[in-house]
């Protein structure tokens, strides 16, 4: 890590194939920067949860510009941050740090990354209902986004309900509530923010049983693009949003706040789309 001054990295589990360097380092070689990004899988290096601050303390002494955090580390890194976004604290999740002199910076850019790759993707979808599945960093950052969105009831299921009760609270709103997947029944869409789907955590997080062809659903998972629960989902004739919209723009905020420098987000989405169909082809 030591060196180039405009080094950042990727903090999280498995994230071996995660596509944030190719994605940064290609759009900062568009802008004529000296840039490098760096992965920091926690599994493969031995780190411990409990080990985090150390993480970031080592990449702050090496001069990095800051990282980008992921699963499983998005909410366990707030007890080492100096100072928080008004987004991230009211999320309580970050998945930005940006570092200046001895101080740790926490953002959260997947909130409005989501809601960008919404607007675009599924425009005109009904929001009187809505489960969001999962309660995590993607989960709190997502549920806020619906929210922005003109979401009118919004359920958040979690295997952990202490987990969604905390998100539900965080949002401060009587529009957010605890629930169980059983209210997909009457709900108009479902926002997948668990891990399960990636490369990494294969499968459905839900029986397929309760999807129904009225139901839209948006993923954040972007590797595989098509994950299975999107696969059976349009096989059903339902609208469906993949993950990779909110990894790109979640990533052109998180470029800007690391170098100063105002990325091209439709350069960006063309690279993504680029890196993503050759991901697939080396993977059949």
């Amino acid at each position: 890590m030591a060196g180039d001054r405009n080094v950042v990295g990727l903090v999280g589990a498995r994230i071996g194939e995660s596509l944030s360097p190719a994605l940064h380092e290609r759009e900062a070689a568009e802008l004529g920067l000296d840039y490098r990004y760096e992965l920091l899988d926690i599994e493969a290096l031995g780190i411990t949860m409990g080990e985090l601050g150390d993480v970031l303390e080592d990449a702050r002494r090496a001069g990095m510009l800051g990282l980008n955090v992921t699963h499983p580390c998005k909410q366990v890194v707030l007890a080492y941050l100096d100072e928080l976004s008004p987004v991230a604290a009211a999320l309580g999740a970050v998945n930005t740090i940006v570092f200046h002199g001895d101080r740790a910076f926490g953002h959260n850019t997947d909130a409005t990354g989501f809601a960008e790759s919404f607007a675009r993707g599924l425009p005109d979808v009904p929001l009187d209902h809505v489960v969001v599945l999962g309660a995590g960093g993607a989960g709190a950052a997502v549920a806020h986004a619906a929210l922005g969105r003109g979401v009118r009831r919004l359920t958040i299921v979690d295997v952990e309900p202490d987990r969604a009760r905390a998100v539900a609270e965080q949002l401060g709103t009587e529009q957010a509530t605890v629930g169980d997947l059983d209210q997909l029944a009457d709900a108009d869409g479902l926002i997948h923010a668990t891990p399960t789907g990636m490369a990494a955590h294969p499968g459905l997080p839900l029986p397929e049983e309760l999807l129904h062809p009225r139901l839209w659903v948006a993923e954040v998972v972007y590797r595989p693009l098509e994950t299975e629960l999107l696969r059976r989902a349009r096989a059903l004739g339902c609208r469906t949003l993949d993950g990779g919209g909110m990894a790109v723009f979640q990533a052109a905020e998180s470029f800007q706040l690391f170098t100063g420098v105002e990325p091209d987000p439709e350069r960006m989405l063309r690279h993504f789309s680029e890196l993503a169909e050759s991901a697939t082809t080396l993977a059949r």
